[in-house]
């Protein structure tokens, strides 16, 4: 092993261009490896993955260390978000009502499971016991913002000098982990209830997989223009919406607010101009919305430090595989029975565990790469973002405050 380590950062538009060539890296592992093909892994985590592997071993025996950096990254999970807005039809959100506070409360009560297993953990590993939310909530359903966040006060308060490194190992872990159960939980589900999609009006994330020899219909470049438009309004408004929330005092991530903007404009504007062509549903705002999401996590997981992980190693690991066990034993006797046991279900159920043990996103890509192999779950894509982006952060909050004052 190499000691002497050079540092290398890969400026921002290369990491996207980079991100693209990993997307494709994971399109073409996922084709030629039966597990990632059967068990719906998505691509951008394959290739992901695998690069992040190359940058490890590069670490490790070549002495290089390479670092991405991510500003456009940021920018392409608030218009995936955006196009997400613009997909939600007030008609989905009441049918979905019942859900959403369904999905909320089995969120809100898996987030005390989550804490007491990290608690369990400081116990068994002889950690200090607000150490417990950084191999829980906060780390996993927080992700690295809530980590980084937290990781500093929780150190000031145990003096444990980690705290900070374990918070971000915990959630590039999970990250990992939410990103590879999600597919194999669904298509389980699926298959095992036999469970076929509703009747929709057209896709939200990605379009379906084309069949060997099966036509698809070609996208209009002005429909492709028309939606590109929608979603930079959508991004406008929600931007002037953010500046508004913040200086009211409520600071929430800009992805919110665009979503909740692109979700005031999809239930306005096509009823002040009914004869305007929306691009809601459409394969152009399909393509685009898959493509940010895509690409985005692709440089998500290309840009993970796997080397970080080693120090922390059994205490780490183990809690985290204990997390994953609870995760999955909570999705398929709780989650999917409470969320009806339908076709529906078993997609949000890919969902619960990319959000849960990862991000917003992850749960996204999980959603995405079933539905392009079983079919379209519209109701999904815009109820579980809704919960995992905005109410749950609340509730994190609250809950990590309550178990660091232990």
């Amino acid at each position: 092993m190499i000691t002497d380590t050079a540092s290398f950062e890969v400026p921002d538009f290369l990491a996207v261009t980079l991100g693209m060539i990993v997307f494709f890296v994971g399109a073409f592992l996922t084709r030629s490896v039966a597990f990632l093909r059967n068990y719906n892994i998505p691509e951008p985590v394959s290739g992901g993955l695998a690069v992040a592997l190359v940058t490890w071993a590069l670490y490790v025996f070549g002495g290089v260390e390479i670092t991405f950096d991510l500003a456009t990254r940021d920018i392409l999970l608030v218009i995936f978000f955006a196009t997400i807005g613009l997909n939600a039809r007030l008609a989905d959100l009441i049918a979905g009502g019942r859900i959403i506070v369904t999905l909320l409360a089995l969120t809100v009560a898996f987030i005390v499971l989550q804490n007491a297993i990290g608690l369990a953990g400081t116990y068994l590993f002889g950690l200090p016991k607000p150490v417990s939310v950084l191999l829980g909530s906060a780390s996993l359903i927080g992700g690295h913002g809530t980590a980084i966040a937290w990781g500093p006060t929780i150190r000031a308060e145990t003096g444990f000098a980690a705290s900070e490194e374990i918070g971000i190992a915990a959630a590039t872990l999970g990250l990992v982990f939410a990103a590879l159960i999600g597919g194999p939980i669904a298509k389980h589900l699926i298959e095992r209830g036999e469970l076929e999609p509703g009747e929709t009006d057209g896709p939200v994330v990605g379009l379906p997989y084309r069949k060997q020899g099966e036509e698809t219909e070609g996208i209009d470049h002005v429909n492709l223009m028309r939606a590109l438009l929608a979603i930079n309004i959508a991004i406008v408004l929600g931007w002037f919406a953010n500046q508004a929330t913040t200086a009211m005092g409520l600071k929430l991530p800009l992805f919110v607010t665009c979503l909740l903007a692109g979700i005031v404009m999809s239930n306005t504007v096509p009823l002040i101009f009914p004869r305007l062509p929306w691009p809601a549903r459409t394969k152009s705002l399909a393509v685009i919305s898959d493509y940010s999401l895509s690409v985005f996590l692709a440089m998500s997981l290309m840009s993970m430090q796997l080397w970080t992980l080693v120090g922390l190693g059994g205490p780490l690991l183990g809690v985290l595989l204990l997390q994953v066990a609870a995760t999955a034993a909570f999705i398929l006797l709780v989650v999917f029975r409470a969320m009806g046991s339908d076709y529906t279900a078993a997609v949000l159920s890919a969902g619960f565990a990319g959000f849960t043990l990862g991000a917003t996103p992850t749960a996204i890509a999980n959603m995405s790469s079933v539905t392009k192999r079983y079919g379209p779950a519209p109701l999904a894509f815009i109820l579980l973002p809704l919960v995992s982006a905005f109410f749950v952060d609340l509730a994190n909050a609250f809950i990590i405050r309550w178990f660091v004052g232990l």
